[in-house]
């Protein structure tokens, strides 16, 4: 399976992020950090165009400055480079996250599935900053399971200075009363932009040509339920209904998450991150489909036998908002470029419907097996054959081998670092898995 994987990370990045598209999303960030050191003015840019805008504050252009002092083809180079890497590292965490090493055969098999996706191909085409914000979340997760709350505010304050979309996945530690995370995610932030106000000439202008248009909600390359509403002419109530809908689905998946699993930390933070995040895509006034990378914490719990992901429809929403797969056409021109233009959306919208509908169906089932208090994971199987009076099957499946690899694989990674933790928020060892089925 190496060289498959392999080769599919060389393809991608010497092969299709060096080539490029007419998509070009570094060019914006390039001219900025080159305006940068020239003193030159930043904000200024026609946003009724539809090419690819420069939206970061003065705090995130001061992060990027340095891409500004090379030339543009080799800033680029260094820039896909550090995305892929960055990528690459995020996916060695899961593994060790997940109890899995850079010798099993989830490895190669993670790293293809990862390159092989549209979002990280058109990322590294398009040659944006979405890999490293991977990264940043994953350190994020990987901090927050093993107590070190404090450091866990580090990248994310680093991503929001850039750009905030990993700041929804701050409600986690919130509702946990952990406050220690907010430091630096607060903190950072404020004291970049107050480094960079001065030494920008326009920051002002942020404020008054930049700012209102990141509230708005444009009609193109936006896979938002807004946008894709606007694009194809979709009464403005009737999409102010679905998003209501489906913003309850995320309020009760969230409720149904902290109620029976916030002392799960892995569990909860990797599905509560996917639910928020994908939340954030969809209801939110842009998403892009290769924002879906932030999903892979989420799809990653499928090794887990309370995963919210072991079920096909997961798969099917997967497929539409990560496959490579293109659906235009030219037989079937409209049909073509609708699937493609909707298939992001749909595939977001079905993620959240399935998630709320496992974590309900499995409360629902806990309640009347009168078994709530101790939490709504499916029984394993003969505990389960028990309490319906069903003769028993096998003691222990091949699943529940791995499962159980897995659980002891991950207690021995991260048991040194418990002890140890400065979390200060809850208890040291409320990092334990849950594993029913």
């Amino acid at each position: 399976m190496w060289p498959i994987a392999v080769f599919t990370v060389l393809h991608r990045v010497l092969s299709l992020a060096v080539q490029g598209a007419h998509t070009d999303d570094f060019n914006p960030v390039y001219d900025a950090a080159w305006r940068f050191w020239q003193n030159l003015p930043i904000y200024g840019g026609d946003l009724d165009t539809v090419t690819p805008h420069y939206l970061y504050p003065p705090g995130g252009t001061l992060l990027l400055s340095p891409l500004g002092l090379v030339n543009y083809e080799w800033s680029r180079w260094l820039f896909i480079a550090a995305n892929a890497v960055a990528i690459i590292i995020a996916g060695y965490l899961l593994l060790r996250l997940f109890g899995y090493g850079i010798r099993s055969v989830a490895a190669p098999v993670l790293l293809f599935a990862m390159f092989f996706t549209e979002t990280v191909s058109n990322t590294l085409v398009f040659s944006n900053v979405n890999g490293i914000v991977l990264l940043c979340e994953v350190l994020f997760i990987t901090l927050m399971v093993r107590g070190h709350h404090l450091w866990a505010g580090v990248p994310i304050g680093l991503t929001i200075a850039i750009k905030p979309v990993l700041a929804p996945i701050l409600l986690l530690p919130l509702l946990k009363k952990q406050w220690r995370p907010f430091v630096a995610a607060i903190g950072i932030p404020l004291i970049l932009n107050a480094a960079a106000w001065p030494l920008i000439t326009d920051s002002a202008e942020f404020i008054k040509h930049t700012l209102p248009y990141l509230t708005e909600a444009r009609d193109y390359f936006n896979s938002a339920l807004v946008g894709a509403g606007a694009y194809f002419g979709v009464a403005e109530p009737l999409v102010w209904v679905v998003r209501i809908l489906l913003g309850l689905t995320v309020l009760g998946s969230l409720y149904l998450l902290f109620r029976f699993h916030r002392s799960d930390e892995l569990y909860y933070l990797c599905t509560g991150s996917g639910v928020l995040l994908t939340a954030s895509f969809l209801l939110g006034s842009l998403g892009q489909q290769y924002y879906s990378m932030l999903v892979f914490p989420l799809m990653m719990t499928v090794v887990l036998r309370n995963s919210v992901v072991r079920t096909w429809p997961a798969w099917v929403a997967a497929y539409l908002f990560l496959s490579f797969d293109s659906w235009y056409s030219s037989r079937f021109i409209m049909t073509g470029k609708t699937i493609e233009s909707l298939r992001a959306t749909f595939g977001w919208a079905l993620l959240l419907v399935v998630v709320f509908t496992v974590l309900l169906n499995r409360y629902l089932t806990a309640r009347a097996q009168g078994r709530l208090d101790g939490g709504i994971d499916p029984l394993p199987p003969r505990a389960a054959d028990t309490d319906t009076a069903v003769a028993p099957g096998p003691a222990r499946t091949d699943s529940d081998r791995r499962d159980g690899r897995a659980d002891a694989a991950r207690a021995a990674d991260r048991g040194p670092d418990i002890p140890g933790a400065d979390s200060g928020d809850g208890p040291a060892g409320a990092q334990s898995i849950t594993v029913g089925t």
